[in-house]
């Protein structure tokens, strides 16, 4: 822009001036397009971020609590399936309740780890058709407080991990299972 004074300016200064104006307004423009642009991609990073970490938190259920009666609470899974951490002769697994599954069962590497040896062949009838594995005994089962000894243990469950297992009706039945909407309650017999 020129600093004379309008009355010794050109009609060409003044649209030297405007067009000036007009360039300098684009180059504003521009700039806050682009930190706009910048900084909405940043906002909605943000917020993105923000639902994925809450969705994370809203997926991972509760834990399984002990009630003062000894008996046990154990949360809902999102997925519709009860999940509680447990224990096969001291190996740390994660049990999948399976009101319909006749025993324990294992994968093949957890039961290697766990110490189950031995057994006997067998072949199993589950929901997702037939499949062999060995029948074998565990020293212990234990879910948070509540624990079995001696009970018979299938292998051969395939999992998402090798730390699945499937908690069935022989650890069970030693206990009165109540389910109720968003959680199942083993109470102690």
């Amino acid at each position: 822009m020129s600093k004379l004074p309008d009355r010794w300016r050109t009609p060409a200064d003044r649209t030297a001036d405007v067009q000036d104006a007009e360039e300098a307004g684009a180059r504003r423009t521009r700039r806050f397009a682009r930190t706009g642009t910048l900084g909405i991609l940043a906002f909605w990073l943000v917020v993105m971020g923000l639902l994925y970490l809450a969705m994370q938190q809203y997926e991972r259920p509760g834990a399984a609590k002990v009630q003062s009666d000894g008996s046990l609470v154990i949360p809902r899974h999102r997925d519709g399936h009860f999940r509680v951490p447990g224990s096969i002769n001291g190996q740390p697994v994660v049990f999948l309740v399976d009101t319909g599954a006749s025993l324990v069962s294992v994968t093949d590497a957890l039961a290697r780890k766990a110490g189950l040896t031995g057994g006997e062949r067998t072949t199993f009838r589950t929901a997702n058709g037939t499949r062999e594995g060995m029948v074998m005994q565990a020293e212990s089962i234990t879910v948070r407080s509540l624990a079995v000894s001696g009970l018979r243990v299938g292998t051969g469950y395939t999992g998402e991990d090798e730390k699945d297992a499937l908690l069935g009706q022989n650890f069970l039945r030693h206990f009165d299972v109540e389910i109720k909407s968003d959680r199942m309650v083993l109470h102690p017999r």
